[in-house]
């Protein structure tokens, strides 16, 4: 009998251990779902506040522009993408030219084939590309070109070789290795090469022009006449000539005298102009 009482208590001992064991992995299993819970709703209300938000009227006007650009004439069009050529003049497939300014080539064939025949592009079956009428990079180049133009190339040929090209063509002008002059039938500019080896052709005309041209005698008349034309004297002869008198100066213009004949003994200053002094008489006749 004692010996049934000793393990009846024995398993009421196992029992409570049991139970106990079973009560405290209630309460951590409790514990950490709450932990987790908690977590959650936490990186969920972050993603909330990190989370741009996109209002719906901006989306809306984004897309109403990009359905005018590709709603546009074929012209329109093709002139965006030119124009994003030129600035960038970069290589665009079809795909980073729609990216870029929303012109969807490939969707809109007679854009796409205007624009592989357009002069001013250049396709590689792949590619596009900005295409200029001289593939310059650079002054270097530049300077090179124009130097294998000694009658003149118009600056409209060099505007859209490159960027900086108008930039580079005021500083070759500067330096003194070019000539900037305006082309009085058209208002353009023209590009000449300054190189006293460079041989130019002068037209009949104008060597009768130059030789008939006889310049005033008095300088008060060249002035007037350089001012007629748009330009400015470097000389003032009338304030020039007032200030002489107050100082008792004669200002009478003196008498030009004969020109004396030029001969070929004579140093000329001009002498990649040989056809100005064809007329030449020999030393000595």
């Amino acid at each position: 009998m004692a010996s049934l009482q000793e393990k009846l208590s024995e398993f009421k001992k196992q029992q409570e251990k049991c139970q106990s064991t079973l009560t405290s992995i209630a309460a951590k299993a409790g514990s950490s779902k709450a932990n987790g819970s908690k977590s959650a709703h936490s990186s969920i209300a972050n993603a909330k506040s990190v989370a741009p938000q996109v209002k719906f009227s901006n989306d809306t006007e984004r897309l109403q522009h990009i359905n005018s650009i590709r709603k546009a004439p074929v012209g329109a069009q093709i002139k965006r993408v030119i124009n994003l050529l030129f600035e960038t003049r970069q290589l665009y497939t079809p795909e980073q030219i729609n990216e870029a300014c929303y012109v969807d080539i490939n969707a809109n064939k007679s854009v796409f084939d205007s624009l592989r025949n357009n002069p001013k592009v250049r396709y590689d079956g792949k590619r596009f590309t900005y295409k200029s009428k001289h593939d310059l990079k650079d002054k270097g180049q530049l300077l090179v070109l124009i130097r294998k133009f000694p009658e003149g190339i118009a600056v409209i040929d060099l505007k859209d070789s490159y960027p900086a090209v108008m930039d580079d063509l005021q500083a070759l002008k500067a330096s003194g290795q070019i000539w900037l002059l305006s082309n009085f039938d058209s208002q353009e500019d023209i590009a000449y090469p300054n190189d006293p080896r460079a041989v130019i052709k002068v037209d009949d005309d104008l060597k009768q022009l130059f030789r008939g041209i006889e310049l005033p005698r008095d300088m008060l008349d060249i002035e007037r006449d350089l001012q007629k034309n748009g330009m400015k004297p470097a000389t003032n002869t009338a304030k020039r000539r007032a200030m002489a008198q107050i100082h008792g100066i004669d200002t009478k213009p003196k008498t030009k005298k004969k020109k004396n004949e030029i001969s070929k003994r004579t140093k000329l200053t001009n002498a990649h102009l040989p056809e100005l002094f064809q007329h030449l008489k020999p030393s000595g006749s």
